[in-house]
């Protein structure tokens, strides 16, 4: 009787050559879109969870040209397609994990990013899991989240479970918010919008340290009027 690891890897081992035809899509080009928009940069380094076969990986990659990404999945097979598909991206590399034992210690990373995954994983694992990510964290550290949206995916399980993946469960946003609030990070941006469907199918978070503000910067009176007066206008 295989144990519910081996049964979740098994699942997803199965699943990586649906990935390889599946290739890049509107989800993984919107995730990209905002990581920048959030501050991703060309030296920054990067952990992604549940990589897959590295659909996102090698877009991240490309990005943080002069950084590095350490991407990992729980399935092996997943990864052993992913090292050879994307061999060529020499500051891009791969390894199996569940996160539940995650250590590399002196080793902080700048971004760490959760597309599509954490649905996946359990919540009874979640506190552990991002115990293990405050470890490898430093000051300035973004915790970027992407999820299906509950509301839509609690309709996915009613009339499409066929579609659904070997675990899939709605997450409820404070609790998701608590377990990082718990490590140190706080909100800063969280939205629910359309990717597939009009019925805002997916949402994104995005969580910093908490640390404290030491200084203030007042913004430009310029771009404050052109605000104001674009506010204006659409009151109109």
């Amino acid at each position: 009787m295989p144990t519910e690891k081996e049964r979740v890897e098994g699942f997803y081992d199965q699943f990586a050559d649906q990935q390889v035809k599946t290739g890049v899509n509107s989800r993984h080009l919107s995730i990209m879109e905002k990581l920048i928009k959030s501050g991703l940069q060309s030296n920054h380094r990067v952990l992604e969870v549940g990589c897959g076969i590295g659909t996102v990986s090698q877009l991240i990659a490309s990005k943080v040209k002069q950084g590095h990404v350490l991407a990992v999945d729980i399935s092996p097979l997943s990864i052993e397609k992913a090292k050879k598909i994307w061999r060529n991206q020499s500051n891009l590399s791969f390894a199996v994990s569940d996160m539940s034992d995650f250590n590399q210690p002196g080793n902080s990373f700048d971004y760490f990013v959760f597309p599509d995954v954490l649905e996946h994983i359990p919540v009874d694992q979640h506190v552990n899991l991002f115990a293990n990510i405050a470890q490898h964290a430093h000051e300035n550290s973004v915790v970027f989240v992407h999820i299906p949206s509950p509301r839509f995916l609690e309709w996915m399980i009613k009339n499409e479970p066929e579609k659904l993946q070997v675990i899939d469960q709605p997450l409820d946003t404070a609790k998701l918010i608590g377990v990082l609030q718990q490590f140190g990070f706080y909100l800063e941006e969280m939205k629910t919008y359309s990717v597939f469907y009009e019925e805002k199918d997916y949402q994104y978070f995005i969580f910093r340290k908490n640390s404290a503000i030491e200084k203030t910067t007042l913004r430009k009176k310029m771009n404050v009027f052109l605000e104001r007066l674009s506010f204006k206008l659409k009151i109109k």
